[in-house]
Protein backbone atom coordinates (compact mmCIF):
# COMPACT_ATOMS: atom_id res chain seq x y z
CA UNK A 1 0.00 0.00 0.00
CA UNK A 2 1.33 3.34 -1.03
CA UNK A 3 1.85 5.65 2.37
CA UNK A 4 0.30 9.02 2.08
CA UNK A 5 2.40 11.76 0.42
CA UNK A 6 1.75 14.44 -1.29
CA UNK A 7 2.86 15.82 -4.44
CA UNK A 8 2.93 18.71 -6.52
CA UNK A 9 2.56 19.18 -10.45
CA UNK A 10 6.16 20.29 -11.22
CA UNK A 11 7.97 17.71 -8.75
CA UNK A 12 8.19 19.95 -5.77
CA UNK A 13 9.60 17.89 -3.02
CA UNK A 14 7.41 15.20 -1.69
CA UNK A 15 6.60 14.96 2.18
CA UNK A 16 7.56 11.21 2.25
CA UNK A 17 9.60 8.63 0.20
CA UNK A 18 8.29 6.49 -2.35
CA UNK A 19 9.93 3.09 -3.72
CA UNK A 20 9.27 3.65 -7.52
CA UNK A 21 9.78 0.60 -9.83
CA UNK A 22 10.02 2.20 -13.56
CA UNK A 23 10.15 -1.09 -16.29
CA UNK A 24 11.80 1.03 -19.34
CA UNK A 25 11.82 -1.28 -22.42
CA UNK A 26 12.27 1.56 -25.29
CA UNK A 27 13.89 4.05 -26.67
CA UNK A 28 10.76 5.89 -26.32
CA UNK A 29 10.52 4.67 -22.67
CA UNK A 30 13.81 5.88 -21.75
CA UNK A 31 13.08 9.66 -23.37
CA UNK A 32 9.49 9.18 -21.55
CA UNK A 33 10.85 8.17 -18.64
CA UNK A 34 13.85 9.20 -17.87
CA UNK A 35 13.59 13.23 -17.48
CA UNK A 36 10.96 12.11 -15.18
CA UNK A 37 12.77 9.54 -13.44
CA UNK A 38 15.68 12.22 -12.87
CA UNK A 39 13.61 15.00 -11.04
CA UNK A 40 11.95 11.75 -8.58
CA UNK A 41 15.60 10.55 -7.69
CA UNK A 42 16.80 14.10 -6.83
CA UNK A 43 13.68 14.55 -4.34
CA UNK A 44 14.76 11.82 -2.42
CA UNK A 45 12.40 8.54 -3.77
CA UNK A 46 14.66 5.15 -4.41
CA UNK A 47 14.04 4.27 -7.55
CA UNK A 48 14.64 1.04 -9.49
CA UNK A 49 15.26 1.25 -13.18
CA UNK A 50 14.81 -2.21 -15.06
CA UNK A 51 15.13 -3.19 -18.85
CA UNK A 52 16.09 -6.09 -20.82
CA UNK A 53 18.47 -6.75 -23.50
CA UNK A 54 17.22 -4.95 -26.57
CA UNK A 55 19.85 -3.30 -28.69
CA UNK A 56 17.94 0.53 -28.43
CA UNK A 57 17.01 0.82 -25.50
CA UNK A 58 20.45 -0.50 -24.07
CA UNK A 59 22.30 2.51 -26.35
CA UNK A 60 20.31 4.74 -25.62
CA UNK A 61 20.00 4.47 -21.78
CA UNK A 62 23.80 4.68 -21.92
CA UNK A 63 23.66 8.35 -23.91
CA UNK A 64 21.29 9.55 -21.26
CA UNK A 65 23.70 7.75 -18.99
CA UNK A 66 20.48 6.00 -17.21
CA UNK A 67 21.52 2.99 -15.36
CA UNK A 68 19.34 -0.03 -15.86
CA UNK A 69 19.48 -3.33 -14.52
CA UNK A 70 18.88 -5.84 -17.64
CA UNK A 71 16.49 -8.69 -16.81
CA UNK A 72 15.68 -10.66 -19.50
CA UNK A 73 16.06 -10.28 -23.52
CA UNK A 74 13.37 -9.24 -26.62
CA UNK A 75 12.30 -12.14 -27.74
CA UNK A 76 12.57 -11.02 -31.36
CA UNK A 77 9.43 -11.38 -34.52
CA UNK A 78 8.79 -15.02 -33.48
CA UNK A 79 5.33 -16.09 -31.48
CA UNK A 80 7.41 -19.09 -29.25
CA UNK A 81 10.50 -17.16 -28.69
CA UNK A 82 8.38 -14.24 -27.34
CA UNK A 83 6.52 -16.90 -24.73
CA UNK A 84 10.13 -18.01 -23.96
CA UNK A 85 11.60 -15.09 -23.43
CA UNK A 86 8.64 -13.36 -21.54
CA UNK A 87 7.94 -16.35 -19.56
CA UNK A 88 11.83 -16.24 -18.14
CA UNK A 89 11.92 -12.67 -17.63
CA UNK A 90 9.02 -12.94 -15.71
CA UNK A 91 10.43 -15.52 -13.33
CA UNK A 92 13.81 -13.08 -13.02
CA UNK A 93 12.05 -10.01 -12.12
CA UNK A 94 9.20 -11.68 -9.41
CA UNK A 95 12.80 -12.09 -7.44
CA UNK A 96 14.20 -8.84 -7.97
CA UNK A 97 10.87 -6.82 -7.36
CA UNK A 98 10.47 -9.01 -4.55
CA UNK A 99 13.44 -8.09 -2.72
CA UNK A 100 12.98 -4.30 -3.77
CA UNK A 101 9.16 -3.89 -2.49
CA UNK A 102 8.70 -0.90 -4.48
CA UNK A 103 5.45 1.28 -3.52
CA UNK A 104 4.75 1.75 -7.11
CA UNK A 105 5.38 0.03 -10.36
CA UNK A 106 5.12 2.77 -13.37
CA UNK A 107 5.38 1.53 -16.91
CA UNK A 108 4.27 1.58 -20.47
CA UNK A 109 2.18 -1.42 -20.10
CA UNK A 110 4.86 -3.71 -20.03
CA UNK A 111 3.53 -7.42 -19.99
CA UNK A 112 6.09 -8.64 -17.25
CA UNK A 113 5.80 -5.85 -15.13
CA UNK A 114 2.16 -6.07 -15.04
CA UNK A 115 2.10 -9.69 -14.44
CA UNK A 116 4.97 -9.35 -11.36
CA UNK A 117 3.24 -6.03 -10.08
CA UNK A 118 -0.55 -7.95 -9.91
CA UNK A 119 1.16 -10.80 -8.45
CA UNK A 120 3.24 -8.81 -5.47
CA UNK A 121 0.55 -6.55 -4.89
CA UNK A 122 2.59 -3.41 -5.95
CA UNK A 123 0.17 -0.36 -7.59
CA UNK A 124 0.70 0.02 -11.24
CA UNK A 125 0.25 3.08 -13.23
CA UNK A 126 0.58 2.37 -16.67
CA UNK A 127 0.90 4.93 -19.63
CA UNK A 128 0.32 3.95 -23.99
CA UNK A 129 -0.63 4.98 -27.02
CA UNK A 130 -0.73 2.07 -29.16
CA UNK A 131 -4.08 0.39 -28.39
CA UNK A 132 -3.13 -1.24 -32.04
CA UNK A 133 -0.30 -3.17 -30.05
CA UNK A 134 -3.56 -5.39 -29.17
CA UNK A 135 -1.29 -8.50 -27.49
CA UNK A 136 0.42 -6.10 -25.18
CA UNK A 137 -3.14 -4.41 -24.43
CA UNK A 138 -4.57 -7.39 -23.79
CA UNK A 139 -1.91 -9.27 -21.24
CA UNK A 140 -1.23 -5.71 -19.49
CA UNK A 141 -4.33 -3.92 -18.94
CA UNK A 142 -6.59 -5.89 -17.05
CA UNK A 143 -3.83 -5.55 -14.30
CA UNK A 144 -3.07 -2.05 -14.23
CA UNK A 145 -4.10 0.17 -11.52
CA UNK A 146 -4.30 3.16 -13.50
CA UNK A 147 -3.79 3.89 -17.16
CA UNK A 148 -2.64 7.44 -19.27
CA UNK A 149 -3.42 7.99 -22.51
CA UNK A 150 -3.38 10.79 -24.79
CA UNK A 151 -6.53 12.32 -25.91
CA UNK A 152 -6.34 11.33 -29.35
CA UNK A 153 -7.19 7.95 -28.72
CA UNK A 154 -11.35 7.49 -27.64
CA UNK A 155 -11.81 6.00 -23.90
CA UNK A 156 -13.83 3.05 -26.13
CA UNK A 157 -10.79 1.98 -27.39
CA UNK A 158 -9.19 0.53 -24.75
CA UNK A 159 -12.41 -0.58 -22.77
CA UNK A 160 -12.19 -3.88 -25.04
CA UNK A 161 -8.91 -5.15 -22.77
CA UNK A 162 -10.58 -5.52 -19.87
CA UNK A 163 -9.85 -1.87 -17.99
CA UNK A 164 -12.80 0.22 -16.77
CA UNK A 165 -13.66 3.48 -18.30
CA UNK A 166 -12.82 5.03 -14.58
CA UNK A 167 -9.32 4.08 -14.26
CA UNK A 168 -8.68 5.89 -17.79
CA UNK A 169 -7.04 9.28 -18.13
CA UNK A 170 -6.28 11.58 -20.66
CA UNK A 171 -3.82 13.84 -21.39
CA UNK A 172 -3.54 16.60 -24.04
CA UNK A 173 -0.59 16.03 -25.47
CA UNK A 174 1.72 13.10 -27.84
CA UNK A 175 4.08 11.59 -25.69
CA UNK A 176 7.52 12.92 -27.23
CA UNK A 177 5.68 15.67 -25.57
CA UNK A 178 7.06 14.76 -22.04
CA UNK A 179 10.91 15.33 -23.42
CA UNK A 180 10.51 17.96 -25.69
CA UNK A 181 8.58 20.63 -23.85
CA UNK A 182 10.66 19.54 -20.90
CA UNK A 183 14.45 20.13 -21.99
CA UNK A 184 12.66 23.45 -24.08
CA UNK A 185 13.67 21.29 -27.32
CA UNK A 186 12.25 23.10 -29.48
CA UNK A 187 13.42 27.02 -28.83
CA UNK A 188 16.86 25.11 -28.74
CA UNK A 189 17.12 24.06 -32.04
CA UNK A 190 15.27 25.92 -34.03
CA UNK A 191 17.34 28.89 -35.03
CA UNK A 192 20.24 25.85 -35.67
CA UNK A 193 17.72 24.45 -38.53
CA UNK A 194 16.44 27.75 -39.69
CA UNK A 195 20.20 28.48 -40.01
CA UNK A 196 21.63 25.58 -41.80
CA UNK A 197 18.63 25.84 -44.85
CA UNK A 198 19.54 29.10 -45.49
CA UNK A 199 22.53 27.67 -46.38
CA UNK A 200 22.53 27.23 -49.97
CA UNK A 201 25.38 25.34 -50.21
CA UNK A 202 25.06 22.91 -47.46
CA UNK A 203 23.78 19.07 -48.66
CA UNK A 204 20.18 18.33 -47.91
CA UNK A 205 19.25 15.03 -45.64
CA UNK A 206 16.61 13.10 -45.61
CA UNK A 207 16.28 10.96 -42.49
CA UNK A 208 14.31 7.18 -42.95
CA UNK A 209 13.35 5.58 -40.20
CA UNK A 210 11.95 1.72 -41.27
CA UNK A 211 8.80 0.10 -39.64
CA UNK A 212 9.06 -2.14 -36.04
CA UNK A 213 9.47 -5.25 -38.16
CA UNK A 214 9.25 -7.60 -34.62
CA UNK A 215 6.87 -5.87 -33.10
CA UNK A 216 3.67 -8.38 -32.96
CA UNK A 217 1.55 -5.85 -34.29
CA UNK A 218 3.34 -6.09 -37.70
CA UNK A 219 4.86 -9.16 -37.74
CA UNK A 220 1.52 -11.00 -37.51
CA UNK A 221 0.13 -8.99 -39.87
CA UNK A 222 1.96 -9.86 -42.87
CA UNK A 223 2.64 -5.95 -43.94
CA UNK A 224 3.96 -5.39 -46.77
CA UNK A 225 7.29 -4.55 -45.94
CA UNK A 226 8.49 -0.56 -46.97
CA UNK A 227 11.43 -1.48 -48.46
CA UNK A 228 10.00 -0.77 -51.95
CA UNK A 229 9.36 2.34 -50.93
CA UNK A 230 12.50 3.29 -49.47
CA UNK A 231 14.53 2.46 -52.64
CA UNK A 232 12.44 5.14 -54.63
CA UNK A 233 13.80 7.96 -52.14
CA UNK A 234 17.30 6.58 -52.18
CA UNK A 235 17.43 6.16 -55.99
CA UNK A 236 15.73 9.24 -56.86
CA UNK A 237 17.59 11.56 -54.13
CA UNK A 238 21.05 10.10 -53.07
CA UNK A 239 22.98 11.83 -56.09
CA UNK A 240 22.04 15.35 -54.97
CA UNK A 241 21.01 14.73 -51.07
CA UNK A 242 22.46 12.82 -48.26
CA UNK A 243 20.06 10.01 -47.19
CA UNK A 244 20.44 8.63 -43.73
CA UNK A 245 19.01 5.71 -42.17
CA UNK A 246 18.54 4.51 -38.60
CA UNK A 247 17.32 0.84 -38.54
CA UNK A 248 16.37 -0.51 -35.76
CA UNK A 249 17.85 -3.78 -35.49
CA UNK A 250 21.30 -5.16 -36.12
CA UNK A 251 19.58 -7.62 -38.89
CA UNK A 252 18.06 -4.28 -40.83
CA UNK A 253 21.03 -2.35 -40.37
CA UNK A 254 22.80 -5.57 -42.34
CA UNK A 255 20.41 -5.32 -44.98
CA UNK A 256 19.97 -2.05 -45.77
CA UNK A 257 24.03 -1.53 -45.92
CA UNK A 258 24.23 -4.29 -48.39
CA UNK A 259 21.56 -2.75 -50.70
CA UNK A 260 22.04 0.47 -50.35
CA UNK A 261 26.32 0.15 -50.86
CA UNK A 262 27.68 3.81 -51.85
CA UNK A 263 23.92 5.45 -51.61
CA UNK A 264 22.98 5.98 -48.12
CA UNK A 265 24.33 6.11 -44.63
CA UNK A 266 23.25 3.35 -42.46
CA UNK A 267 24.07 3.90 -38.90
CA UNK A 268 25.18 1.34 -36.93
CA UNK A 269 25.45 2.61 -33.21
CA UNK A 270 22.29 3.82 -31.57
CA UNK A 271 21.82 7.90 -31.17
CA UNK A 272 19.61 10.32 -29.78
CA UNK A 273 17.19 10.93 -32.26
CA UNK A 274 16.35 14.73 -31.80
CA UNK A 275 20.46 15.44 -32.24
CA UNK A 276 20.07 13.25 -35.70
CA UNK A 277 16.19 14.75 -36.24
CA UNK A 278 17.81 18.94 -35.81
CA UNK A 279 20.41 18.14 -39.03
CA UNK A 280 17.80 16.70 -41.42
CA UNK A 281 15.62 18.15 -43.87
CA UNK A 282 13.33 15.67 -44.53
CA UNK A 283 11.92 12.84 -42.14
CA UNK A 284 10.00 9.66 -43.43
CA UNK A 285 8.87 7.55 -41.04
CA UNK A 286 7.19 3.83 -41.14
CA UNK A 287 5.51 4.05 -37.80
CA UNK A 288 6.86 5.21 -34.66
CA UNK A 289 8.13 7.79 -32.15
CA UNK A 290 10.77 9.51 -34.22
CA UNK A 291 7.89 10.21 -36.58
CA UNK A 292 5.68 12.58 -33.66
CA UNK A 293 9.26 13.71 -32.45
CA UNK A 294 9.54 14.71 -35.69
CA UNK A 295 6.59 16.60 -36.47
CA UNK A 296 6.60 18.40 -33.42
CA UNK A 297 10.18 19.54 -34.24
CA UNK A 298 9.14 21.19 -36.97
CA UNK A 299 11.00 18.45 -39.05
CA UNK A 300 8.82 18.40 -42.57
CA UNK A 301 7.33 14.49 -41.79
CA UNK A 302 5.72 12.02 -44.18
CA UNK A 303 4.52 8.97 -42.39
CA UNK A 304 5.07 5.46 -44.76
CA UNK A 305 3.54 3.21 -41.69
CA UNK A 306 2.13 0.21 -43.37
CA UNK A 307 -1.33 0.41 -41.21
CA UNK A 308 -3.25 3.65 -39.67
CA UNK A 309 -3.53 4.43 -35.95
CA UNK A 310 -4.53 7.49 -33.92
CA UNK A 311 -1.48 9.61 -33.51
CA UNK A 312 -0.43 9.30 -36.69
CA UNK A 313 -3.96 10.26 -38.03
CA UNK A 314 -3.88 13.53 -36.16
CA UNK A 315 -0.33 14.14 -37.38
CA UNK A 316 -1.64 14.19 -40.71
CA UNK A 317 -5.03 15.89 -39.90
CA UNK A 318 -3.66 18.58 -37.96
CA UNK A 319 -0.74 19.20 -41.28
CA UNK A 320 2.03 18.04 -38.79
CA UNK A 321 2.80 15.36 -41.30
CA UNK A 322 1.85 13.89 -44.50
CA UNK A 323 0.86 10.61 -45.48
CA UNK A 324 2.87 8.55 -48.62
CA UNK A 325 1.26 5.32 -49.97
CA UNK A 326 2.89 4.69 -52.69
CA UNK A 327 6.49 5.23 -54.27
CA UNK A 328 5.18 7.91 -56.56
CA UNK A 329 3.72 9.87 -53.65
CA UNK A 330 6.73 9.60 -51.30
CA UNK A 331 9.21 11.02 -53.86
CA UNK A 332 6.63 14.06 -54.45
CA UNK A 333 6.02 14.74 -50.90
CA UNK A 334 10.00 14.32 -50.52
CA UNK A 335 10.55 16.77 -53.09
CA UNK A 336 7.76 19.58 -52.12
CA UNK A 337 9.65 19.28 -48.73
CA UNK A 338 13.08 19.46 -49.55
CA UNK A 339 12.57 22.94 -52.38
CA UNK A 340 9.44 24.24 -51.16
CA UNK A 341 10.90 27.27 -48.82
CA UNK A 342 7.00 28.42 -47.80
CA UNK A 343 6.12 25.30 -46.84
CA UNK A 344 9.09 24.92 -44.36
CA UNK A 345 8.16 28.15 -42.67
CA UNK A 346 4.69 27.14 -42.41
CA UNK A 347 5.14 24.27 -41.00
CA UNK A 348 7.70 25.24 -38.41
CA UNK A 349 5.29 28.02 -37.13
CA UNK A 350 2.60 25.38 -36.92
CA UNK A 351 4.81 22.56 -34.90
CA UNK A 352 5.61 25.75 -32.81
CA UNK A 353 2.00 26.67 -31.91
CA UNK A 354 0.55 22.97 -31.58
CA UNK A 355 3.19 21.31 -29.13
CA UNK A 356 3.12 25.37 -26.88
CA UNK A 357 -0.45 23.72 -26.57
CA UNK A 358 0.51 20.46 -25.12
CA UNK A 359 0.41 19.81 -21.44
CA UNK A 360 3.23 17.52 -19.43
CA UNK A 361 1.54 14.16 -19.79
CA UNK A 362 3.54 13.11 -16.64
CA UNK A 363 1.96 16.51 -14.77
CA UNK A 364 -1.45 14.08 -15.28
CA UNK A 365 0.40 11.56 -13.38
CA UNK A 366 1.53 13.30 -10.39
CA UNK A 367 -1.59 14.79 -9.74
CA UNK A 368 -3.33 11.56 -9.81
CA UNK A 369 -1.06 10.53 -7.10
CA UNK A 370 -1.87 13.34 -5.09
CA UNK A 371 -5.16 12.92 -5.58
CA UNK A 372 -5.07 8.95 -5.00
CA UNK A 373 -1.77 8.11 -2.85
Amino acid sequence: MVKERFFHPLFTKPCHILRIWFDILTPKQVMFFGSAATLLHDYGHELLYTSRHYREAEGLAKVKSLKLEIVGRHGGASRYQKLRESAKRIFELADLINKFEPDLAITFCSPEASRVAFGLGVRHIAFNDSPHASAVSRISLPLVDHLFSPWVIPVHEWLPFGISKAKITHYKALDPAAWLKQENWQSKLQPNIQAARTDVCREKKILIRPEETNASYIADKNFKNRISMIDSVVDRFHKTNQIVILGRYDEQVRQFAKRYVGKAEILDEVIDGITLLSSSDVFIGAGGTMTTEASLLGIPTISISPFRFHVERYLVNSGLAMRATDQYNLVRLTNKMLTDEDFIVRHMKLAKRILNRMEHPLHKMISYLRLNA
